[in-house]
């Protein structure tokens, strides 16, 4: 406890009450909202911060409480959740309330990268508070449901202390390790896979499109067909892991044949054969790095290799 925050443990202590500790959310756009509904739903005291007092009228009306101050809406929970739009804003608002801090856990679900998360953490080790990174792997509405992902990284004591008022937030509230970039990190692979789901997607229905065929028509098949490759993701997984590629299904070689269909499938009837020249320049890559008898999994080898050290 510090002279800045004389009643720090005792608010860290449950709410007599309503049995669950007091939270504050600094930043209340839709995301914003979101959270702090979550936590008032939840029976948290909960004090909110917005540069525009409107848009907490209505978690006012729920029982929140709305503060003219980011200094005194931190100053008025042990954990301080900011969802604001990107790292400068979050710096912004809390660079100038220096002791403020002392002893608080701050929880920052804003999306960014993995190296400003570590320089975010340094930043708030200097001013006392512990700090961890997060990130939201669900819509809005979906928050405090248990169709929510929330992802955390930092310190395990931090992540322990106020796990009850996170999982408030998401059934799937999931602890990553101490390494304060890996909710970042996890949070663009996912996009990652999102993307090349969807554009794979989207490329398979302009081909059928040209045909006559409509996305709707081919969406069930689609689907199928995202099933089947997300079963095999655990056996490429562990190929990966253990560095070895066995062909269990089929060859690189098999694959580069097919990819040629694709991209001629694609040219002759007029659909744009970026994406899949693309894919199998990368593989052909495979290939004469002396994988075209691997399985398909030695791909990740292609995915390590910096652009800068193929041009």
């Amino acid at each position: 406890m510090t002279a800045a925050n004389p009643t720090l443990k005792d608010q860290i202590m449950q709410n007599p009450d309503t049995g669950r500790a007091p939270v504050t959310v600094i930043g209340l756009g839709l995301m914003g909202q979101a959270l702090a509904g979550a936590f008032l739903r939840e029976g948290h005291p909960t004090t909110v911060w917005n540069r525009t007092a409107a848009k907490a009228e209505h978690l006012v009306a729920r029982g929140a409480t709305f503060t003219d101050s980011v200094g005194d809406a931190v100053a008025a929970s042990p954990l301080v959740v900011v969802c604001v739009s990107d790292y400068d804003a979050v710096h912004e608002l809390l660079d100038p309330l220096g002791e403020v801090l002392d002893g608080r856990v701050v929880v920052n679900l804003t999306s960014g990268t993995s190296r400003v998360a570590r320089e975010t953490a340094e930043w708030a080790a200097k001013r006392g508070a512990d700090y961890l990174d997060g990130a939201i792997l669900a819509v809005p509405q979906a928050i405090g449901t248990a169709d929510a992902i929330i992802l955390y990284s930092g310190p395990r004591s931090a992540f322990d202390l106020h796990e009850p008022a996170l999982r408030s937030l998401a059934a799937g509230t999931t602890y990553l390790g101490e390494d304060h970039g890996l909710s970042s990190l996890y949070d663009v692979a996912v996009l990652s896979l999102m993307w090349n789901i969807l554009n794979g997607f989207l490329q398979a229905a302009a081909l059928l499109g040209a045909a006559g065929v409509d996305a709707a028509t081919f969406a069930p098949m689609a689907k199928t067909g995202i099933g089947i490759v997300a079963d095999w993701v655990a056996a490429y997984a562990q190929q990966i892991d253990d560095g070895t590629y066995a062909a269990l299904d089929s060859t690189i070689d098999t694959h580069v044949a097919a990819m040629e269909h694709l991209v001629h499938e694609s040219e002759a009837l007029g659909v744009n054969a970026e994406l899949p020249r693309f894919i199998k320049a990368l593989t052909d890559r495979a290939v004469a790095g002396g994988h075209g008898g691997s399985g398909y999994a030695a791909m990740i080898e292609q995915f390590r290799t910096p652009s800068e050290v193929r041009s």
